[in-house]
């Protein structure tokens, strides 16, 4: 395998670790911004690394489409061809079974999309998916997986989880780089435990390097999702990494790391960023709002990026609707803020103060104290006290699984401030 992972510290279920990739090595719990075709709209690769950045996602289905993975393996692979000299992760091109359901056909061989460039069809196999990041050159790579939305029951759920245990040893042995790249399986199963549990054991059968908990962050409530990552986080292999993918909200990268997770991907921070929302600790700052016109503060005074130490929310106000300079701004503030989440969540482990980070994240997030009961939930599971920043800790009740979650009460998870 071309991947170790060193556990460096612990607190019940979360951990700091050392992932070591052929191009780089990571510390996590960390995050992965989104590079559907190999750039992160705005930023230069040099900026990603000023700001920490650590892996960066690529898309399998959208990169083979254009500019084509034959290109890309013509000229040395996606490090060269974009300039990235760290690590590099590509998803399968499966998630676009949800996102281009319109444009998709799924049967036993494979997945025919109509190209949104030209129309053609394309047929997406376990192969040919391995192939194309094969030639591509990620570090990590994952299998395709049939991927349903969970907000989806019936029989479906069932026969997509079996398809992806089908689908994990046609990628396996299609996989002609193991001792290059890091072969990832997505356990699928919906909300259901029992179909969770089947394909979590039929992965680590195959005692891949990594596993990938997958089908969420799609609608579902939140006391189903956090239910669904300690589910999986507590069943798989200990000394392997787990990866929680299209998770990008800070508070549930929280929530997750305190479960066991060590991965996450979404496009959120730089899609909200070019629409002019700026992540802070008190949740999401809105820079279009009339407020910020005359504001002379940076976006956050405890920021310390480049963004905010240069620029005003007045002048980005004037920016964001009207110049790519306001998305580019935000989309950079945004990336620094899940660096340096990412970055305190290793040294608190580390250093073992892991509750009183979650704490004080908590409290500037809720300053009221009125933490979302599926937070409490979740954090009683992972044995993490935050009674000090909950004002509603005394009312709940003593066993977590016998709570039902109002799903009305866990819609939100950040906090609008316009000061």
């Amino acid at each position: 395998m071309a991947l170790r992972f060193e556990i460096l510290g612990r607190f019940n279920r979360a951990r700091a670790a050392q992932l070591i990739l052929p191009h780089y090595e990571c510390q996590t719990p960390l995050f992965m911004p989104v590079g559907t075709q190999g750039t992160i709209k705005g930023l230069t690769t040099h900026q990603l690394e000023d700001i920490g950045c650590q892996i960066i996602l690529g898309n399998t289905y959208h990169l083979a489409l254009r500019p084509t993975s034959e290109l890309i393996d013509e000229v040395g692979g996606l490090h060269k061809f974009m300039n990235w000299p760290r690590a590099l992760l590509t998803d399968s091109g499966g998630f676009q079974m949800v996102s281009l359901l319109h444009l998709a056909d799924i049967t036993e061989k494979g997945v025919t999309f109509q190209s949104p460039v030209d129309g053609k069809p394309m047929l997406l196999t376990p192969e040919e998916s391995i192939q194309i990041q094969n030639r591509i050159g990620a570090d990590i790579i994952m299998a395709l997986d049939d991927v349903v939305k969970t907000t989806i029951t019936g029989p479906r759920i069932e026969e997509a989880m079996y398809r992806t245990l089908r689908w994990i040893d046609r990628c396996i042995a299609a996989h002609k780089k193991p001792h290059e790249q890091n072969l990832f399986g997505i356990v699928q199963g919906g909300l259901d435990p029992v179909l969770r549990d089947i394909c979590v054991k039929g992965l680590v059968e195959r005692n891949l390097p990594g596993y990938a908990i997958g089908g969420l962050a799609g609608g579902e409530d939140k006391d189903s999702f956090w239910r669904v990552v300690a589910q999986c986080t507590a069943a798989l292999p200990e000394h392997k990494p787990r990866y929680v993918m299209g998770v990008g909200y800070p508070l549930d990268i929280v929530v997750c790391s305190a479960l066991g997770a060590d991965m996450y991907d979404c496009v959120y921070p730089t899609r909200t960023a070019r629409f002019g929302t700026a992540l802070v600790p008190e949740g999401v700052l809105r820079l279009k709002h009339k407020a910020m016109e005359d504001d002379m503060r940076p976006i956050d005074p405890t920021c310390d990026c480049m963004v905010c130490k240069a620029y005003t929310r007045a002048y980005i106000h004037c920016l964001v609707t009207k110049d790519a300079m306001g998305s580019q701004l935000l989309s950079y503030h945004n990336l620094y803020y899940m660096m340096k989440l990412s970055r305190d969540l290793h040294s608190s482990i580390v250093e073992g103060r892991f509750p009183e980070f979650v704490c004080q994240f908590l409290q500037k997030m809720f300053p009221q104290g009125d933490v979302p009961e599926w937070v409490c939930n979740a954090m009683e599971v992972a044995g993490i006290d935050i009674s000090s920043c909950n004002a509603l800790f005394s009312s709940l009740p003593s066993k977590v699984e016998d709570t039902v979650e109002d799903d009305t009460k866990s819609r939100s998870e950040t906090v609008t401030i316009t000061f």
